[in-house]
């Protein structure tokens, strides 16, 4: 059972990035990437200052230490000169705590002008890289761009090739329509004209068309006489035959 569920799972989960891919733009993704990175490289900086004016606390706290010190080595001095050894012995030992707080507070500003120089290194490093990455990500976004154009003029070549193949096939219909019907009238006048079919627009009654027939045979027995003669095998009678007919 376990293995049927991890099985649909796998196919909404293939499914589910099919439509995620169909759906992304590689140029908003790369610069989400790059903001991310800007924003890594200012929690750099940020640590980087938070470092530096860590040192120039212990370096302000060194200063007075020495100061203090200073000036209870001029006490200390003055005391002696006043044959007050005691007062002087209270003022070298309270000196003495601040030489050792001093030395702590080198120890500890050694230590975090090593992490701020490093934090540094890291800084640049990181800033040199963002900057790689963002002409490589100009450039791919330029290609991209140039390709989607590409597939878009394309896609609409094909669009106009697949619509003027359907115009063609519309215009080469239309000219098996425009013959057929040429053809269909061609046929009609013929019939007409043969007597076969009656041209209604034209109505004939049926004494003129019988007057029709004899003119028409007449017509042809005088053409056929003509060409008798012609050959020389025709007569008098054949020929003056159409006329008595007439």
């Amino acid at each position: 059972m376990a293995g049927v569920f991890s099985r649909i799972s796998s196919i909404f989960q293939a499914k589910a990035n099919k439509v995620l891919d169909k759906a992304e733009d590689p140029r908003e993704t790369l610069d989400l990437s790059y903001e991310k990175q800007l924003a890594k490289l200012t929690e750099v900086r940020k640590a980087v200052a938070d470092v530096a004016t860590s040192r120039k606390r212990i370096e302000l706290q060194a200063a007075e230490l020495k100061k203090q010190g200073d000036k209870l080595q001029g006490q200390a001095k003055a005391a002696l000169e006043q044959g007050n050894e005691d007062l002087a012995r209270e003022a070298l030992l309270r000196r003495e705590a601040l030489a050792e707080q001093l030395s702590s507070l080198e120890a500890q500003h050694t230590q975090i002008a090593e992490k701020e120089a490093d934090l540094i290194n890291v800084s640049k490093t990181l800033q040199t890289k963002i900057e790689e990455f963002r002409t490589r990500k100009e450039t791919i976004k330029a290609s991209y761009t140039a390709a989607e154009a590409q597939t878009k003029i394309s896609e609409a070549v094909t669009g106009i090739s697949d619509s003027m193949g359907d115009a063609g096939q519309a215009m080469n219909r239309a000219q098996d329509k425009i013959a057929q019907m040429e053809a269909r009238a061609g046929a009609m006048d013929e019939l007409i004209a043969s007597g076969a079919l009656t041209d209604l627009s034209q109505p004939v009654d049926d004494i003129q068309a019988e007057l029709d027939k004899v003119s028409a045979a007449s017509s042809v027995d005088a053409e056929l006489a003509a060409l008798k003669s012609q050959l020389g095998q025709g007569t008098a009678g054949e020929i003056t035959a159409p006329e008595a007919d007439a």
